[in-house]
């Protein structure tokens, strides 16, 4: 097995440096890279417009790093009387370092659907919900909220840009150093991934690699583009998760 790892640096870096350390053939091709989002200047303006018991909702690892990276840098510090929630355990862990406060996350999965499970996100009419992100992404969770009562506002702590590669040349040298096995952790690196990957190589090469995502729903888009060889769901987004599946 021959692996080639999709996801961002230094998560990525990380997961190949311990694979290999495990004896296994790894190779890191990051497909996107992260910059400051635009409204990290607003964030603490929409921090102290909060009231108790409002929620701050993280969607990801880089959306804490970059929102506490620009409060420490503009003194401030995070609101001890709203509720916290986080997309899944490692985010809503980091969250908890960063702020030093309860942070409440699903005990399995990474989801934007676990989490809209949780019982204390279900009876919301009149709260307010500050929501990190970065740019773009999915709306379930601000619609979801919504529709529960909740008013949304965003603030993009990050930005994502896709990383540039020759398709056809990149295509060729992860065909020759013979990976068969991917692993890709959102719906745009794999939709990237696809598009990036010629029509010759993709139905030669790509479709037939297995691949490790980490939601049902990336095995169903997946499935949908065309994969013919074995997908597998990780238990969650994080690197331990995805040494397991990749055993």
């Amino acid at each position: 097995m021959s692996i080639l790892v999709t996801r961002p640096s230094p998560a990525g870096e990380q997961l190949v440096s311990r694979l290999r350390t495990l004896g296994r053939v790894a190779y890191h091709s990051p497909l996107i890279e992260f910059s400051p989002g635009s409204e990290l200047v607003k964030l603490p303006e929409m921090l102290s417009s909060l009231q108790r018991q409002d929620l701050i909702v993280v969607l990801s690892q880089h959306a804490v790093n970059y929102a506490n990276r620009a409060l420490q840098q503009q003194q401030q510090h995070w609101p001890d009387c709203v509720d916290y929630y986080a997309i899944g355990r490692t985010t809503g862990l980091l969250m908890h370092r960063a702020s030093s406060l309860p942070v409440i996350y699903p005990q399995e999965g990474e989801t934007s659907e676990t989490l809209l499970q949780l019982p204390s996100l279900q009876n919301l009419s009149a709260k307010r919900a500050l929501i990190l992100r970065g740019n773009g992404g999915r709306e379930l969770i601000a619609e979801t909220l919504s529709e529960r009562g909740v008013e949304v506002i965003y603030c993009e702590c990050y930005q994502r840009s896709p990383i540039y590669y020759d398709g056809s040349e990149q295509s060729a040298n992860w065909q020759r150093a013979g990976i068969d096995t991917l692993v890709v952790t959102s719906g745009e690196m794999l939709q990237q991934l696809y598009m990036l990957v010629p029509e010759y190589y993709r139905t030669s090469w790509l479709l037939r690699c297995s691949l490790i995502v980490v939601s049902e729903r990336l095995a169903t888009l997946a499935r949908q583009l065309g994969w013919q060889a074995t997908i597998r769901v990780a238990e969650n987004a994080d690197n331990d998760a995805l040494i397991r599946a990749l055993k």
